[in-house]
């Protein structure tokens, strides 16, 4: 990266992550995530059919993984604003409504701070397009 040119996605996914969504699209069509800060499964991302999990003021679309939307609850979002999200995936047993449940693997999030010039080009690039609409 150079200066603060080039805008760093919020969310991003391991190619293991990726191959995973294939497979899931292949199975069940368009899918989007949630990551949630909720109490049943914990904080993980969630996997759900397109559409299928109801979003609203209370959430924000951070970008798209393998061309899925992914949003955060706005509280979880005030917490992790910092940093880049990175779906990935491991063997075990998720989330009992997220769809890769029956295939015998979980996502799981990781993260990494941004560093000074990422920060700098988020915030300019989210003056213009608001993650968050103040209402």
């Amino acid at each position: 990266m150079t200066g603060s040119e080039t805008v760093p996605d919020r969310v991003t996914a391991t190619d293991a992550a990726i191959e995973l969504i294939r497979k899931l699209k292949s199975i069940h069509g368009p899918v989007m995530f949630h990551q949630s800060g909720g109490c049943c499964d914990g904080s993980a991302p969630m996997c759900f059919p397109d559409g299928e999990f109801k979003t609203g003021d209370q959430d924000v679309l951070l970008g798209k993984i393998e061309g899925s939307p992914f949003y955060i609850g706005r509280a979880q979002f005030e917490y992790w604003q910092h940093t880049q999200l990175i779906i990935d995936v491991v063997d075990g047993r998720g989330g009992m409504f997220s769809l890769e449940g029956p295939e015998g693997k979980r996502f799981l999030t990781r993260s990494r701070i941004f560093s000074d010039d990422e920060w700098k080009a988020l915030k300019k690039a989210e003056e213009q397009n608001p993650l968050i609409s103040e209402t």
